[in-house]
């Protein structure tokens, strides 16, 4: 199996940002020296979520003080880039890191509505938004020069430099959850990032994915390694104790759960209402934490002592996950409990499967 590692961490105040930045460089570099092939950046604004906000920037510094680690974006939120500035951006990353970049995408946040407006937009036209940029982003690294016209950008750019490293661009994933999705990324021979499926309605995305990979016609070395990078996001947390894990992890989960309940109902515009089909156990705010917190536990969380872990990975690869991100921070966690944490899974659990 391949394990990644995720960031999500939380800074609690501004107070505290510069030094949570600089744990999440040392957290990187721990993750490298523990063995995990690749770490993922996510992308959030202005409340801490994400505390060093702009994960391109941060990934400049993570790519000069790495070496083998492979550096991802999951996912960048595309509305927020112009793509020829985007287009820029990965290409010198991807030559920063010597070509270690991945590029998950998405059309943005669909709970934090304030992320738009504090960009100047609103998410109604995002997905509209993205497909363009996204055109925008493929072409400029293949053509020169590349002249576009659209409902949002017009550009003429005589060539992208430097090249990205990786000929003829760096990879770029799609985050997927609905059957469909799965389907439509296999035919396109997309690589999958996917969060909280449930251990029961794993095997079946697999297969879609599958599917969809046959019918693209791909051939059998693409379509196994498409297959071995589809990539399962899961909470972990592993202390010396089932119990002890439970109930930190419980507790940290909570926090953010707080966190997260309290910058929408602060900053959410007042006409935005989040779409009822995306809502679940976890981003409903009429849920209780009470119900909440266990619903994560167990669709969406690997804990307990090293022992349980493991048979918990097994589970997972039994099913057919082979690539595994590993999101070790939560809520308000300090910076010894998280390296704590990564180093129980990474010195005694990801040896049983490698």
């Amino acid at each position: 199996m391949q394990f990644g590692w995720l960031t999500l961490s939380l800074s609690p105040s501004p107070d505290e940002d510069a030094a949570r930045i600089e744990q999440q460089i040392d957290q990187v570099c721990y993750a490298e020296k523990l063995g995990f092939s690749d770490v993922w950046l996510t992308e959030h604004y202005f409340t801490g979520e994400s505390v060093y906000n702009d994960a391109l920037t941060f990934a400049s510094a993570l790519a000069m003080r790495t070496e083998r680690v492979r550096i991802g974006f999951a996912v960048v939120q595309m509305p927020f880039h112009h793509p020829v500035r985007l287009a820029v951006q990965l290409a010198l990353l991807d030559n920063l890191s010597k070509g270690r970049i991945d590029v998950g995408i998405g059309k943005g946040t669909i709970y934090n509505e304030y992320e738009f407006v504090g960009h100047g937009l609103r998410s109604d036209d995002s997905r509209d938004r993205m497909e363009e940029a996204l055109e925008i982003l493929q072409r400029a690294w293949r053509e020169s020069p590349m002249v576009f016209e659209g409902k949002y950008y017009n550009v003429n750019v005589p060539e992208i430099r430097p090249r990205p490293v990786q000929q003829p661009a760096p990879p770029l994933w799609r985050s997927a959850i609905s059957p469909s999705s799965f389907t439509e990324c296999g035919r396109l021979g997309i690589p999958i990032l996917t969060a909280r499926l449930p251990v029961s309605a794993i095997k079946d995305r697999w297969a879609l994915y599958a599917a969809g990979l046959d019918e693209g016609g791909h051939d059998a070395a693409t379509r196994e390694k498409l297959l071995a990078q589809t990539a399962l996001w899961r909470n972990v947390y592993v202390a010396d104790s089932d119990a002890q894990a439970e109930d930190e992890l419980a507790g940290l989960l909570q926090q953010t759960r707080e966190h997260m309940m309290h910058v929408r109902e602060a900053h959410n515009p007042d006409d935005f209402e989040i779409d009822p089909a995306m809502l679940n156990k976890w981003t409903d705010p009429a849920v209780s934490d009470d119900v909440a917190v266990p619903y994560v536990l167990e669709t969406g969380s690997l804990y307990g002592s090293a022992a349980r872990v493991r048979e918990q990975v097994a589970e997972l690869r039994d099913v057919g996950v082979r690539h595994l991100l590993c999101q070790t921070g939560f809520g308000d966690m300090n910076h010894e409990q998280n390296l704590a944490s990564m180093r129980r899974f990474g010195e005694e659990v990801m040896p049983a499967f490698q």
